[in-house]
């Protein structure tokens, strides 16, 4: 009988001893998996200097302009706004700017006409451009055009378009240098 039991225990309790621990390492682990992330910490650059990265932001709505505005000045960057496209090339023709993010809606001269029309410019022509949209229509007709370095739809994620602004700036700047 002794025997017997000796044979049970050695049949059930081995893989028993095996199995238990094993699943208790994969169950912690899952857990912590689903755990959520920290936080991360906002992004943040110093504060802007003289000569810091200029971008233009050209965009109809008044609430655009102000969110990248903050966005872009929250960063660092030293920011101008125009309300559309005529008014985006007056900005340009007065002064130097390392991105333009502009969107493609917009009255007078639309973000698509701003584009070819900077890029058929000999001083802007190669002015880094990054097209907002929140047309769907309007997003896939930007594909047409050349020499565009990113186009977000509204809403947009502010770290991915901090992320392409100073990696433009940054090219921009080496290029004037």
């Amino acid at each position: 009988m002794f025997e017997q039991l000796h044979d049970t225990l050695n049949v059930y309790l081995i893989p028993f001893v095996i199995a238990v621990p094993i699943a208790i390492v994969l169950l912690l682990a899952a857990r912590r998996e689903e755990q959520p992330a920290e936080p991360s910490a906002p992004v943040r650059a110093p504060v802007p200097q003289p000569g810091s990265a200029r971008v233009l932001v050209v965009d109809d709505s008044a609430v655009a302009r102000a969110k990248l505005r903050k966005l872009f000045e929250g960063a660092g960057y030293l920011v101008e706004t125009a309300t559309d496209g005529n008014e985006a090339l007056d900005v340009l023709n007065r002064t130097r700017f390392e991105v333009l993010v502009t969107d493609l809606e917009m009255p007078n001269m639309n973000g698509i006409e701003l584009i070819a029309a900077v890029q058929g410019n000999m001083d802007t022509e190669d002015l880094p451009i990054v097209a907002i949209t929140g047309h769907d229509e309007l997003h896939a007709r930007v594909h047409d055009c050349q020499g565009l370095y990113g186009i977000f739809k509204k809403p947009w994620n502010d770290r991915e378009l901090l992320k392409r602004i100073e990696a433009l700036a940054a090219l921009r700047a080496a290029r004037a240098a």
